[in-house]
């Protein structure tokens, strides 16, 4: 869902001059603790730039029937309700993400009975797959809307959390880098921060400068994608000089 796309990163690189050892107390040297810090370290800043297209579109679908019996104007509705309920559940959508409303009410001599279907989709094929058909056999007696497409928050929560990710893991390639570069070997992370998160993008179709009917279905997906990015500071342990045998291996 998420792609990766170029952004602008920074690195900088600062080599502490090595500290004296600090002796272990007895009792860490009795547990085996951890030996002193070496006081060298590399600090790198990166960033990462990721973006995700809509997961969910949501049609709806209005209907109305204007008769002079109640009995025919409700009737008329019913019948196509039920060939979009059914046409929707035969293509997977399930009945929870299915709404509908109706409105019955006398205009002059005649019955007036109106209905909405609100379906929610999550497979984008299935959606035209469905729209076609509605379109096909029930023609104009229905008026179908653009799909309004839009990201669930379980979504923007898994881009945020991919670019951070990401972040870090360009930070950590780029420490690694550096530290061959002088022939050292990179250890262990001492202190990884996030220090920016920006989000952007994702605009529905109210936004759009443009009528929504003059968007295709690619343009409607392409506005509604959000955006992402995260940059971190990171500080690494230097082990010493990389193992060339290792590095061979």
């Amino acid at each position: 869902m998420a792609l990766p796309t170029a952004a602008p990163s920074g690195v900088f690189v600062e080599l502490a001059p090595a500290q004296a050892p600090t002796p272990l107390t007895a009792a860490q040297a009795g547990r085996g603790g951890p030996p002193a810090p070496s006081g060298r370290e590399v600090h790198v800043s990166g960033s990462a730039e990721l973006s995700a297209g809509p997961d969910r579109a949501r049609v709806s679908v209005r209907l109305s029937s204007r008769k002079e019996a109640a009995g025919a104007a409700r009737s008329s509705v019913t019948r196509r309700l039920e060939y979009i309920a059914q046409a929707a559940r035969q293509r997977g959508v399930p009945e929870e993400n299915m709404t509908v409303t109706e409105d019955f009410n006398r205009v002059e001599n005649t019955y007036q009975m109106e209905a909405e279907v609100c379906i929610i989709f999550s497979d984008f094929g299935k959606m035209q797959n469905v729209c076609n058909l509605l379109v096909e056999k029930l023609g104009t007696s229905v008026t179908i809307s653009p799909p309004h497409f839009y990201h669930t928050p379980e979504a923007v929560d898994t881009l945020r959390r991919q670019v951070c990710v990401a972040a870090v893991a360009n930070t950590r390639q780029k420490a690694q880098e550096v530290c061959r570069l002088f022939g050292q070997s990179l250890g262990k992370p001492l202190l990884i921060r996030e220090e920016e998160t920006r989000e952007w993008g994702g605009h529905t179709e109210s936004h759009l400068p443009n009528s929504p009917d003059l968007l295709t279905l690619q343009e409607r997906i392409q506005n509604a994608t959000a955006y992402a990015s995260c940059r971190v500071f990171a500080v690494f342990e230097i082990k010493g000089k990389e193992n060339r045998r290792s590095k061979l291996l």
